[in-house]
């Protein structure tokens, strides 16, 4: 009797830990094709070119996160403004002067900060964990004096999702979306579409789903040439956005906006600022 109750757990058993050890194995799969943190520096705050501070956060659960903060020139007419920058998937917030430079020029005033894992932040990134990383930066400049629709949020591919879902849980003063996805599970979907992915993907950052839900001014900056992700990401999720929205051809490959046409770019952050202006001169 014994023996036969051992076999027959054993028929049982040995397949389902087979699919707990498969499932693993995608996860980290996954873990590791969404995710590619770097840790050395590449550049300082001297190379934006503008004065710029060394700052550290503290999420909620006690990890340290790395940013940079550049103030706005006192007489700026858009000192009140501050962009948030959420980056993209590889290297760290030391690997984006070019981006920060672009974004200055507008005359507002920019925190870019690591993700848990990235750089000299503490931890391991995830999903849950980078949402959390966002809305700890965002508190930073609510102490720094800065109003909730004061504070714009840019999202740089995976920056994205980010961005996004901090832009539908916070009070934000409007949201870009460069280069970015519809979703990680559509993106996996095109990579890999042998596989059940939309089935098994457990990250998500589902910018497409939450755009019409979220009410602040919104700029999709999108090159035809982005071989990583598709024009078609950004045509969907302006489509989804709601108005006041622009969208803004910026040219290059995935990482080379800046270099392809800058203009594009500075012009994708400056119709931001424009459109968070005339809503609140609306009011």
């Amino acid at each position: 009797m014994l023996l036969a109750r051992v076999k027959k757990a054993r028929r049982w058993l040995v397949p389902t830990v087979g699919l707990l050890v498969i499932a693993l194995m995608l996860y980290r799969f996954e873990h590791s094709q969404v995710y590619h943190p770097t840790r050395d520096a590449e550049y300082t705050t001297d190379d934006v070119g503008r004065p710029g501070e060394e700052v550290w956060l503290k999420s909620p659960d006690g990890l340290r996160l790395h940013a940079w903060f550049f103030p706005a020139d006192k007489a700026s007419p858009r000192a009140r403004f501050v962009m948030l920058f959420c980056h993209g998937n590889g290297g760290n917030l030391t690997s984006r002067p070019g981006y920060y430079r672009a974004i200055l020029e507008t005359g507002v005033s920019l925190l870019a900060f690591d993700y848990c894992g990235y750089g000299l932040s503490d931890g391991e990134p995830s999903e849950a964990g980078t949402y959390t990383d966002a809305a700890t930066a965002y508190q930073w400049l609510r102490a720094r004096g800065f109003a909730p629709e004061n504070i714009l949020v840019w999202g740089e591919s995976l920056g994205g999702g980010i961005a996004s879902q901090l832009a539908a849980t916070q009070t934000v003063g409007g949201l870009v979306l460069q280069s970015s996805f519809t979703s990680i599970p559509d993106i996996g979907a095109e990579v890999f579409p042998w596989l059940p992915v939309k089935l098994i993907s457990r990250i998500k950052y589902d910018s497409l789903n939450r755009l019409p839900g979220i009410t602040c001014p919104v700029v999709v900056m999108h090159s035809r040439a982005d071989t990583t992700i598709r024009f078609s990401h950004g045509e969907r999720n302006f489509a989804a956005a709601r108005e006041p929205k622009a969208f803004v051809e910026i040219g290059g490959d995935h990482n080379d906006a800046l270099l392809a046409n800058r203009a594009a770019y500075v012009s994708g952050a400056e119709q931001l600022v424009r459109l968070v202006e005339g809503k609140q001169v609306s009011r």
